[in-house]
């Protein structure tokens, strides 16, 4: 992966918000296409395929030396979140599973700070924290079902996803974008396989919109947002990587509003639109790559 020297432009944040924006609506599409507690599977099926795809199409491997890197970027931003993430998805209601992710900001600006004493900016901290209040406002309710081991898995995702950004960005693996998302997916894959055949009930014959919804975690939730993902990573700061992550849940938010009757309260507003601007300052803050 190289690194551009020159600063960031708004069309790398908005194609990188795309991804996000995609994974927002993996809730709805668990919760009303696939079939019934097969979180592991639905992982599986998402992003095997589309990592050994991209290997196809592109033809390159990693270099010996960068293998061991390879793997545990693999298992942090593909394997272990992608399991976490149905587990979430499949335990609690989509907007709570996602909001749990707003810490991801919080949690890179603590591994620079922490490894490469790097002071986080205060007018950034200050909007990642409002970016939580603000997911907070929106989502959380007196009806909000907190099923503990949900809650779990979603803070381990978000951990993963905030390591794996921050070391996707540090290590800087030399390997062309669509090559470097091929291979984490693939081998991402191989690590959920024998969770999916140990732990998951067979599938059962899949009816015409449950394949839809595999088809489109696959090529959509996996193929084009993690390509985007990582074409960001290599360009942005991983502070505003992890800040666009929180489209997200603002994502699931809105689709349940509109195609599942949730109602927005107007503090709900309110949290979106604080969310909305925590994204747009850390953004700013964080132009220049780092």
């Amino acid at each position: 992966m190289t690194n551009s020297a020159s600063p960031p432009r708004w069309q790398d944040f908005l194609l990188t918000a795309v991804a996000p924006a995609i994974w927002g609506s993996t809730y709805i599409v668990t919760s009303e296409l696939l079939p019934p507690e097969r979180p592991f599977t639905a992982a599986l099926i998402r992003v095997l395929p589309a990592g050994l795809l991209l290997i196809l199409i592109t033809r390159q491997k990693p270099e010996s030396q960068h293998w061991i890197r390879l793997l545990i970027l693999s298992a942090l931003n593909i394997g272990a979140f992608q399991a976490l993430l149905f587990v979430a998805a499949y335990r609690l209601p989509g907007g709570l599973a996602a909001v749990l992710g707003a810490i991801q900001p919080l949690l890179v600006m603590a591994l620079a700070w922490l490894v490469d004493g790097r002071s986080p900016a205060r007018t950034a901290l200050i909007a990642a924290l409002a970016g939580v209040l603000g997911m907070a406002m929106l989502l959380i309710s007196p009806q909000t079902v907190f099923e503990p081991i949900g809650i779990l898995a979603a803070l381990l995702g978000a951990a993963c996803t905030a390591a794996g950004v921050w070391l996707t960005r540090r290590w800087q693996l030399p390997l062309p974008v669509l090559a470097l998302t091929g291979w984490q997916l693939f081998l991402g894959g191989l690590m959920l396989a024998p969770l999916a055949l140990l732990v998951d009930a067979p599938l059962p014959r899949l009816t015409l919109p449950q394949f839809a919804g595999y088809a489109y975690l696959c090529l959509a939730g996996a193929l084009l947002s993690y390509v985007l993902w990582f074409r960001g990573i290599e360009r942005l700061s991983s502070v505003a990587v992890t800040s666009l992550g929180l489209l997200s849940p603002l994502t699931a938010v809105i689709l349940g509003w509109v195609f599942l009757a949730q109602s927005i309260t107007g503090i709900a507003f309110a949290g979106l639109a604080i969310a909305l601007v925590s994204i747009l300052v850390v953004q700013w803050t964080s132009a220049r790559p780092g």
